[in-house]
């Protein structure tokens, strides 16, 4: 099966969307369920549109799943763990203050993202992919909302912006992992290999918050299936976001991926332009062209 190299990049594109939109409607969510309800939301409602495009993937492709080995359980645990982690910890940044700023302090996960690569995927760094990662990160920072007549290192160090930088390392964590786990898999097929990983990760979600929260508070699960409406798009939205995400992971390095995805950061400051008729600074439009260099960076030398 011969697969275009540059697939990846529209495909990342999409999951830095459906991210958008799944953060959006999770935010509303949490005000009504908590934070461990809105992250169960993702999981829960994700399920069967994970399936199904499992079930997709093995009858387009006419192969079937190769057996699960203890290297993959083990990855699989690790993403899908510090996924969940990575949820909650970035809902609370938004509760916190706003959505914007949760959002602009997660993505910090780039750079830790790279460092997780090569460390534990052996993966290498060229310098045009370094320069990316420093400026597109440098751009984050220059975005990073700052309250009224506060320095900058009070706007790192306030709750929300630790909420972020947590949330962060955790997703650096799950990327590393869902590349770790689709590799190990060795499915013969990105996509298969994509799928299958998605399919027992989210599963394991599911399961694991889901029985937590009916053991401890089982009110919470009651509202969750109670706001199925938003809950259900949330929960289609966060499937997409992950199928794209882990799909790209396969085809191509962690840090490209994570890179490129940080485009999300500009489709959020586009709806606060034409949705909320709300005014960028020049600091913020210089955090833009940077995050922009980056990405362009990264969209130009991949192979």
């Amino acid at each position: 099966m011969t697969i275009a190299p540059w697939l990846w990049i529209p495909i990342t594109i999409f999951a830095a969307l459906a991210q958008t939109v799944r953060n959006t409607a999770q935010r509303r969510l949490t005000d009504d369920l908590g934070t461990l309800g809105a992250t169960l939301v993702r999981f829960l409602y994700g399920m069967p549109l994970i399936a199904l495009w499992l079930g997709f993937v093995v009858a387009l492709g006419g192969q079937s799943m190769p057996p699960l080995t203890a290297g993959f359980a083990i990855w699989v645990l690790v993403a899908a763990l510090s996924q969940m982690a990575g949820t909650a910890l970035l809902l609370r940044a938004m509760a916190e203050r706003s959505f914007a700023i949760g959002l602009v302090y997660s993505k910090s996960e780039v750079i830790q993202v790279a460092l997780f690569s090569v460390i534990f995927l052996g993966e290498t760094l060229s310098l045009a992919t370094a320069l990316a990662i420093v400026l597109a990160t440098f751009g984050v920072v220059l975005l990073s909302p700052r309250p009224k007549g506060a320095v900058m290192a009070r706007s790192w160090a306030d709750p929300a912006a630790l909420y972020g930088l947590a949330s962060g390392s955790a997703f650096a964590i799950s990327v590393v992992g869902y590349r770790g786990a689709t590799l190990a898999l060795d499915a013969g097929s990105p996509f298969l290999g994509a799928a299958g990983t998605l399919f027992w990760s989210q599963l394991t979600q599911t399961v694991v918050l889901g029985a937590w929260l009916l053991v401890r508070t089982p009110s919470v699960v009651l509202g969750v299936l109670r706001e199925w409406r938003l809950s259900l798009f949330a929960g289609l939205a966060g499937a997409s976001a992950s199928a794209a995400n882990v799909t790209a992971l396969a085809l191509e390095s962690a840090s490209n991926v994570r890179t490129l995805i940080l485009i999300e950061v500009l489709f959020i400051y586009v709806v606060s332009l034409r949705v909320f008729r709300e005014a960028i600074s020049r600091r913020e439009l210089a955090g833009i062209v940077l995050v922009v260099l980056g990405v362009g960076i990264i969209v130009a030398t991949s192979r």
